[in-house]
């Protein structure tokens, strides 16, 4: 953990200039990209030393005041100040499973996925998809080739992703944010700790975009999508949190009426059909219904 919170901080430092904080740079070539430690010390009101240690791991008797003082000065958005403060306030009642522990969909909740009319999934931390509807499934059909359907390991280890994702290289730094989130979420995951292990052993991508530092948290937005029967979709999509479920997470795609996407979503449907995308064809560990 002392290195999570050490390699975090130095990255986002590294990510403010000395202008954006309002800092008068000094004479003399800078050694260091960002920000150097006593400027964020001093803009965030704690001493040089105070702030070395912080950096170095020994963040655990911070207050939360400190923290937000430092996440102030560093500039971090909400998503990377909740990142830290995660590092910082380590889950400590979590048990770590020693096997998978991905859930099937409750009944309700698959009933709820079905009477959807847009595309729709569910899918857990570790990014497994758990639940979805037959329009999702369509429009996933590729990831549910998998016997156990995994977003990251699709977008990492599937040479289809590259021409599935209309910018591939943004689905990697996000899903690698993502999953870095969920880590400082659940440190203790030993699920999300072999998931990551297997990655960063088969993909160079995932390597370069864990080593980014960065986190992130699916919300809501647009995303394009080159799929191989209907051609390319451009659909908003928003994230569902479900009560009394955690880390499960469920997603919509829908696209205006009248919009070629939206005619798609038709097309899409009737392929389904043709394709028996039924309760028959789902694999058995996810009793989607």
């Amino acid at each position: 953990m002392k290195d999570e919170i050490r390699d975090f901080l130095i990255s986002r430092r590294a990510n403010v200039t000395p202008e954006q904080a309002g800092i008068t740079a000094g004479g003399g070539e800078r050694r260091v990209p960002g920000l150097r430690r006593e400027e964020v010390a001093m803009l965030a009101g704690v001493s040089t030393d105070y702030y070395t240690k912080l950096e170095r791991g020994k963040i655990a008797s911070a207050s939360d005041s400190v923290l937000g003082a430092i996440a102030r000065a560093l500039a971090l958005d909400d998503i990377e100040r909740a990142h830290l403060f995660d590092l910082a306030r380590p889950t400590r009642s979590v048990v770590a499973p020693t096997a998978h522990t991905s859930q099937p969909l409750r009944e309700s909740l698959q009933r709820m996925l079905d009477s959807m009319a847009v595309p729709a999934i569910a899918y857990d931390t570790r990014q497994d998809i758990v639940g979805a509807n037959v329009l999702g499934r369509a429009m996933f059909v590729q990831m549910f080739e998998s016997d156990r359907p995994n977003i990251a390991r699709f977008t990492f280890l599937d040479p289809r992703a590259q021409t599935f994702y209309d910018d591939w290289e943004l689905a990697c730094s996000l899903n690698a944010a993502m999953l870095r989130f969920a880590v400082g979420r659940d440190p203790l995951s030993t699920d999300l700790t072999a998931l990551i292990g297997e990655l960063s052993t088969l993909s160079p991508s995932f390597r370069r975009h864990w080593a980014d530092q960065d986190v992130h948290e699916h919300r809501s937005g647009r995303k394009v999508f080159h799929h191989p029967e209907v051609g390319d979709l451009e659909a908003d999509y928003d994230v569902l949190e479900v009560p009394g479920e955690p880390g499960l997470s469920i997603t919509t795609y829908t696209a205006a009426a009248g919009t070629a996407t939206s005619e798609k979503f038709t097309l899409l449907a009737s392929w389904a059909a043709s394709q028996e995308l039924t309760d028959e064809s789902r694999p058995p560990h996810t009793t989607l219904g």
